[in-house]
C-alpha cells in the first residue's frame, strides 16, 4: 500500500475531527466535561507496543464511550476506522529522546507517539480546553466554529469584491482584444485579480474542511464565487498570452503564477517571463489567440475554438478574415457561422456588415 504524505495524512485528520463527525462530538463533550484526554487512532500495533496496562476493551466505538473512557488516566486507542475501541488507562512510553516542542506533558507525549507512530494523536488540555490534533510531530489545533466563521467571512468578502472587480476587467480585455490594443500591464493585472482568487479559494477550501457538516452553504457560495467556470476563464486567458499555448504549458504557469510573491504578480517583466517572453515592458502590445473570447460564443463547441485558433493565429486576424468571408468558419466545425460572426461584432460594439 502506497504511503500518505504527511500534508495528505493531516487533511484527513481534520476530516476526522471536524464537527458533525463521531471523532469531533466526543471532543466537544470532554471539553465541555472539563476533562483531560489523549488518544491514539490507527496504527494500533505500534501504538501498543509503546505502551503498556491499561484495559483491554475491543468495544465498539462511540462518541459517548469515549467521552465516558476519557475520565480515566492514561490514553485510549482506537483503530483507523473508528470501529473500536481496543484499550484504556493505556499507559504511553514514547522515547523521550524525540524533539518535540511542547512543553504539557499530555501534549509532549501526543507529538512523541505521532513521530513514533502512524497514528493521528489528540491531546486535549484539562486546564485550557485546547485539543491538538499530531501527525508525523506536526500539530493541528482544533478551532471553534465561530472563530472559523469569522475567517469565512473575510475570504468570501475578498473573493466576492475580487470577483466584481475581476469580471469588469475582463469585459474590458475582451473590448482591447477586438481592438488589438492589449498591452502587457493590461494582462498582469488581470493574472495578479485571478491569483488573488485562488488564494483566497484555497484558504476558504481549508475552512470548509474544518466546518465539516456546517460548511455546505459555504461550499456553495464558494461554488457561485470562484467555481468551474472561473477555473476554465483562467485557464484559456493564460493560453490566449503565452508563448506556448498548450493544456500542458498552461497548468505549468499556472504553478509559476502561484510559487510567486504578491510583488512579484503586479511586475509585467515577471509576468511575461512566466508567459515565456523576454526583453517585453509594461507597454508592449499583446496579440490573444482568441480562446477565451471564442468560448463565450454559444455556437462555438468545445474544440471548435482550438482549431479556429490554429488557423489564424490571433484574434484579430480572425476578425479581418470573418469581414471578408465568414461563411469559411464553417469549415471549421462553427454550425452557424453567421451567429458568430454577430456575437463577435456585437461584443466589439458594433454590427457585421451585410
Amino acid at each position: 500500500m502506497e504511503q500518505k504524505s504527511t500534508e495528505d495524512r493531516m487533511k484527513e485528520a481534520v476530516r476526522l475531527t471536524a464537527p458533525g463527525q463521531p471523532l469531533r462530538t466526543a471532543l466537544d463533550m470532554i471539553i465541555a466535561g472539563h476533562i483531560g484526554a489523549l488518544i491514539c487512532v490507527g496504527d494500533t500495533d505500534s501504538v501498543l507496543a509503546a505502551g503498556n496496562d491499561g484495559f483491554p476493551l475491543n468495544i465498539s466505538f462511540t462518541s459517548n464511550r469515549l467521552f465516558e473512557l476519557s475520565k480515566m488516566d492514561g490514553a485510549i486507542v482506537i483503530d483507523g476506522g473508528l470501529n473500536k475501541i481496543l484499550r484504556a488507562n493505556f499507559h504511553l512510553n514514547p522515547d523521550p529522546s524525540l524533539s518535540t516542542s511542547e512543553t504539557g506533558m499530555r501534549h509532549r507525549t501526543a507529538a512523541r507517539m505521532s513521530v513514533l507512530t502512524d497514528a493521528t494523536v489528540i491531546s486535549v488540555s484539562e486546564r485550557r480546553g485546547v485539543v491538538n490534533v499530531y501527525v508525523d510531530g506536526k500539530s493541528y489545533q482544533i478551532q471553534p466554529v465561530t472563530e472559523i466563521m469569522s475567517s469565512v467571512n473575510q475570504l468570501v468578502s475578498t473573493l466576492q469584491t475580487t470577483r466584481s472587480s475581476l469580471d469588469r476587467a475582463l469585459l474590458r480585455l475582451t473590448t482591447l482584444e477586438l481592438d488589438d490594443y492589449v498591452t502587457l500591464a493590461d494582462i498582469t493585472s488581470i493574472f495578479s485579480s485571478f491569483e488573488i482568487m485562488e488564494q483566497a479559494k484555497v484558504e476558504l477550501q481549508s475552512c470548509i474542511t474544518k466546518l465539516g457538516n456546517q460548511g455546505k452553504l459555504v461550499q456553495m457560495q464558494l461554488e457561485q464565487l470562484a467555481g468551474a467556470s472561473m477555473e476554465t476563464e483562467y485557464n484559456l486567458m493564460i493560453r490566449d498570452y503565452a508563448a506556448d499555448a498548450s493544456e500542458e504549458n498552461s497548468e505549468r504557469i499556472r504553478t509559476i503564477f502561484s510559487d510567486m510573491s504578491a510583488q512579484d504578480l503586479t511586475s509585467p517583466s515577471k509576468v511575461a517571463a512566466a508567459l515565456g517572453y523576454e526583453d517585453l515592458d509594461e507597454d508592449s502590445v499583446m496579440s490573444p489567440l482568441g480562446l477565451r473570447t471564442l468560448s463565450r460564443v454559444s455556437v462555438v463547441r468545445d474544440g471548435v475554438a482550438e482549431r479556429i485558433v490554429d488557423e489564424y493565429g490571433s484574434l484579430q486576424d480572425l476578425m479581418d478574415d470573418i469581414k471578408k468571408d465568414p461563411d469559411r468558419l464553417g469549415n471549421f466545425g462553427v454550425n452557424n457561422p453567421a451567429i458568430l460572426a454577430d456575437s463577435l461584432a456585437r461584443m466589439h460594439g458594433g454590427k457585421r456588415e451585410a
